[in-house]
């Protein structure tokens, strides 16, 4: 595969295509590039390439994504009712644990030598920036956690505990709890998708401000609707399957997609 920088595009291997949203000269906001359908399976196969570049470092920040699940399911055997809400925790830390990855991608992408203490502390000169957007996901997080109790709530005479839960989730007299259920865990998990799917490798990249990388990463998603929910789809697909054995598999998955995460911001958002 050649991934050589071509003159002008943010995405290694690959140039530019005409603008989404018009011209960087006569437009203020950040400009977006035209995305396609085999654009997502570049990304992956370019953040392989950086995982196998950095291996150490990627398994490093893939063993936090493990315990990360570990803990997920400890929580649901104990209250169920709680690990949709908690979920949103892989997608409110996720993007802040891949800012270590975002700098390997971002040094390898310039020809540097990664390093890891320069990963550890991406995020020291941007600690105002990240700590807004962080609020913002935490503030979504806890009104998903709120809704989710409501629906249980009003859905069982007390909380099921794990068998139970798993019951209820089978039983199809619960029809409607289990569309609920789902839909706004799917809601929610959209909403941060398209919050911060470009955003923090932004901050880290263009010095810009949180709000601004939000609106810019929601414009993405909602003018190039398809290839965002093919992208968002995929990497659903790839963290199932890293979770089916043990949680083992994101030792790999999680520092992939992070590295991918970064050359998605790269192709997507014109310097």
């Amino acid at each position: 595969m050649d991934v050589s920088q071509s003159p002008g595009s943010g995405e290694p291997g690959k140039r530019s295509a005409p603008a989404a949203d018009g011209d960087a000269a006569t437009s203020p906001r950040i400009v977006l590039n035209r995305l396609g359908f085999a654009d997502p399976l570049r990304w992956l196969a370019l953040g392989w390439r950086d995982f196998r570049r950095a291996p150490l470092i990627g398994i490093f920040y893939g063993a936090f994504f493990m315990v990360m699940g570990w803990a997920l399911l400890e929580v649901y055997r104990h209250a169920p009712a709680y690990v949709l809400a908690l979920s949103a925790g892989f997608l409110l830390l996720g993007p802040f644990l891949c800012l270590g990855l975002y700098r390997v991608s971002q040094r390898l992408e310039a020809g540097e030598k990664p390093d890891f203490g320069d990963s550890l502390l991406a995020w020291d000169t941007r600690t105002g920036q990240l700590a807004i957007f962080g609020f913002v996901l935490l503030i979504l997080e806890m009104l998903w956690g709120r809704t989710t109790m409501v629906i249980f709530a009003v859905s069982f005479d007390g909380m099921p505990d794990f068998k139970g839960s798993l019951l209820a989730l089978l039983d199809p007299e619960n029809i409607g709890f289990i569309v609920a259920w789902v839909s706004v865990g799917a809601l929610f998990a959209g909403l941060i998708f398209a919050v911060s799917v470009v955003s923090i490798p932004m901050i880290l990249h263009r010095q810009t401000d949180a709000i601004t990388a939000g609106l810019t990463s929601m414009r993405l998603v909602l003018t190039q609707t398809a290839v965002m929910v093919w992208w968002g789809a995929l990497i659903t697909v790839l963290v199932v399957l890293a979770m089916l054995p043990g949680f083992a598999g994101l030792l790999v998955v999680g520092p992939l997609i992070g590295h991918a995460s970064w050359h998605a911001y790269r192709a997507a958002v014109r310097d």
